[in-house]
C-alpha cells in the first residue's frame, strides 16, 4: 500500500458564512493529498504530464463528518492499495490535527490516458517502477 500525510491549513476563503469549511474545498484538499502522495514517490504530476499522459478525474465522493473550521490544521492522508489498473483509485482521510478527529472521507478514481486522447490506456512504465517497491504481491 502507498500512503501519505499532508497537512493543511484552513483559509479564512475556505469558510461559508457559518464559519465552516464549505463543502466543495473537501475536492481540493483530497487534489493536495493526491498530488503530494505522488510527489512524495518520485512521480509529481509535471512529470506524468511531460512524458505525455494525464489522469483526468472519473469519480469524486466526500463522506462529511464533523465540519472543519478557519485556522484547522487538516491532516490529509491520501492511500492507493492497488498498482497495476489503468484506474487509480486513491483513498483519502481527513483529519483535525489537534484532536485526531475525522473530518471527513472519501475517494477519487482517475485514468491514464495519453495527451490528446479520451482512452485509457495501461499505466506507463516509469509509473510502475517508481511504485511497485510499496506493494507485495506485485
Amino acid at each position: 500500500m502507498l500512503k501519505h500525510t499532508s497537512i493543511i491549513r484552513v483559509k479564512y476563503a475556505d469558510t461559508d458564512a457559518m464559519g465552516i469549511v464549505y463543502n466543495g474545498r473537501y475536492l481540493e484538499y483530497f487534489e493536495v493529498g493526491r498530488t503530494e502522495l505522488l510527489r512524495a514517490h518520485g512521480l509529481p504530476y509535471s512529470q506524468v504530464e511531460n512524458a505525455g499522459y494525464q489522469l483526468p478525474l472519473l469519480e469524486a465522493y466526500v463522506r462529511y463528518k464533523i465540519p472543519a473550521r478557519y485556522d484547522d490544521l487538516i491532516e490529509v492522508e491520501a492511500a492507493v492499495d492497488k498498482l497495476y489498473s489503468s484506474k487509480i483509485h486513491i483513498d483519502y482521510v481527513l483529519r483535525r490535527q489537534a484532536t485526531g478527529e475525522i473530518l471527513a472521507t472519501g475517494h477519487t478514481e482517475h485514468v491514464f490516458i495519453k495527451k490528446g486522447s479520451i482512452k485509457p490506456v495501461r499505466p506507463p512504465a516509469f509509473y510502475l517502477n517508481a511504485l511497485k517497491k510499496y506493494f507485495e504481491n506485485y
